[in-house]
């Protein structure tokens, strides 16, 4: 039977080099995908083929991690997100200010900003409930998220002129810690859908939470952790909604950071423990309580019949 070394070897396909490229950029943790873009384009050995790699990767990943980014005029920051994304994905509103941003994804910085237009921003009823979330919100973030943003933008009925239809705001937050000196980078990404519905007089809260942590400092270790939770309040004036959904917001994402923080701070208690047998094959269990008394070295060189 022939060796698999001695098996002809298929060439990739430029399209599956540019697909593969893609991926690993796409996937890169957190502050990163720089970084990976630096080793795709020393493997890959074609320029072409990158840079079409890169174009299609880049615009996926800012849009993924809600990046944020400082307006030239100095007027405020950016968030790219698909909530407000207009056009040919170049063009990003940023409500607060009632402007629009040009980004160039591949170097992550805005070029340019425009005012935005009447189409596309919300009617002054729906401006009145986004601007009081957008309020109360901010304050939530500035206590909770040292680098915290914020966003909030009308994604249905943004033509309501008052009471008696529907429409839905959402709020993104996005928070990033990238220390590379240190072998670290992390961040934390929250979507919420907040539909106010007008017949039954109620607001619905959906949010999905995600965090994501890379270290690497001798290793690799990663976590990529989301938690999708619902609640609800009573549709009131634009003021006492953005307090009750805020107080929402702030109490999911308190109750689910303390998860994290306990589960993680049991880990070596409880998860590895569940990692081994009930009952090994040697029908001993493991004694937990007195793991000194075990070497590593000793029982591999006697196993070996090399003990000195």
């Amino acid at each position: 039977m022939a060796d698999d070394d001695d098996l002809p070897r298929q060439e990739l396909r430029e399209e599956e080099k540019r697909e593969i490229a893609k991926w690993f950029l796409t996937n890169a943790p957190s502050g990163e995908i720089h970084y990976v873009a630096k080793d795709i384009r020393s493997v890959l050995m074609d320029e072409s083929l990158y840079n079409a790699a890169v174009a299609e990767a880049f615009p996926v990943y800012n849009k993924a991690h809600f990046i944020s980014l400082e307006m030239p005029n100095r007027s405020g920051d950016v968030l790219v997100t698909e909530f407000g994304e207009i056009g040919g994905g170049v063009e990003y509103l940023d409500p607060r200010t009632a402007q629009v941003a040009v980004v160039d994804h591949v170097k992550q910085v805005c070029t340019e900003v425009r005012p935005a237009t009447d189409d596309e921003l919300p009617s002054s009823y729906i401006e009145g409930f986004r601007v009081a979330l957008d309020d109360e919100l901010c304050k939530y973030v500035d206590e909770s998220y040292p680098k915290g943003s914020c966003s909030v933008y009308c994604t249905v009925g943004k033509d309501v002129k008052g009471p008696g239809a529907d429409f839905e705001l959402v709020v993104v937050i996005s928070a990033a810690r990238h220390s590379p000196q240190n072998y670290c980078n992390g961040s934390w990404r929250s979507v919420w859908k907040i539909e106010f519905k007008d017949d039954l007089q109620v607001v619905e809260v959906k949010g999905k939470m995600q965090v994501g942590a890379h270290y690497f400092e001798e290793g690799n270790v990663q976590l990529d952790a989301s938690h999708n939770c619902e609640d609800s309040t009573i549709l009131q004036s634009a003021e006492d909604c953005a307090l009750s959904v805020t107080n929402i917001i702030r109490h999911h994402e308190t109750e689910y950071m303390t998860s994290l923080e306990e589960s993680y701070s049991n880990l070596s208690d409880a998860t590895f423990k569940d990692l081994r047998r009930k009952l090994p094959v040697t029908r001993t269990l493991f004694p937990w309580h007195n793991t000194l008394q075990f070497s590593l070295t000793r029982d591999i060189s006697k196993e070996l019949g090399i003990e000195k």
